[in-house]
């Protein structure tokens, strides 16, 4: 038995997010195990690093599969691009040792949220961005990028109700990079909660725009509330950038 490594990057906007739903063709997992299947002539499902929520797209997206089949890894490759959805592109196809686990064996992740910061909306940015019409604190944002950085309790960052696993996830590192009106968040980190990127931009935005004060993580912190953080963001501006393996 083989077991294949892809690595996928996907426009997420027309499909229900990464995990298949039943029956649901509507989701990134269903269309390519409907592939692989008629691909290898085998039932295929396929184990994602995470799910990616409705609307979130990703560049680099990794999942493996186990197969029998023998065809080459570029046959594989031509075969998944010929026949996906023009949305869905396998950019490498890896054989990977038979305990490799794209989920269990992840140690980091790499997100990117794009904010269009501008009084006129764009056209063209619009399912790949957040339009923000207000003026930017950028010091402050930069300030609160540093407060979230490190290992912490993010259960209050995450639309979690309860977990009985640890939330508590380090973030290495934060960064805004002003590209003519489009502001770029780098986040990367060892794990993400549900929803937890996008809390945290909420929040960040809301200090941008003097709405919430720079305190307000610290409190976050402390009483672990939801509620406390800013709104979450909508999800056309999240890219998952790359996946991290020793």
């Amino acid at each position: 038995m083989r077991n294949i490594k892809l690595t996928m990057e996907y426009d997420g906007k027309r499909y229900s997010g990464w995990q298949r739903l039943g029956d649901d063709d509507k989701t990134i997992q269903g269309k390519i195990e409907s592939v692989l299947t008629q691909m290898t002539g085998e039932k295929i499902e396929i184990i994602g690093s995470g799910r990616t929520d409705s609307g979130t797209h990703a560049r680099g997206q990794v999942a493996n599969f186990k197969t029998n089949s023998p065809m080459s890894r570029s046959e594989m490759l031509t075969f998944l691009n010929r026949y996906l959805p023009r949305d869905i592109v396998v950019k490498e196809v890896e054989e990977m040792p038979e305990r490799f686990h794209a989920r269990y064996n992840a140690t980091g992740k790499k997100y990117s949220y794009y904010v269009w910061n501008d009084p006129i909306p764009t056209v063209f940015e619009r399912n790949h961005s957040f339009f923000v019409p207000q003026p930017l604190d950028m010091d402050k944002m930069n300030e609160t990028c540093q407060k979230l950085i490190g290992n912490h309790d993010f259960i209050g960052f995450s639309a979690l109700k309860k977990s009985k696993k640890s939330t508590v996830r380090t973030i290495e590192e934060i960064t805004i990079k002003q590209e003519g009106k489009m502001l770029h968040f780098t986040f990367v980190g060892d794990g993400f909660l549900y929803k937890m990127v996008r809390i945290m931009m909420g929040t960040l935005l809301a200090i941008g725009t003097g709405q919430l004060p720079l305190s307000v993580i610290d409190e976050i912190f402390d009483n672990k509330v939801r509620k406390q953080a800013g709104e979450t963001v909508p999800a056309q501006g999240l890219f998952l950038d790359e996946v991290y393996y020793q």
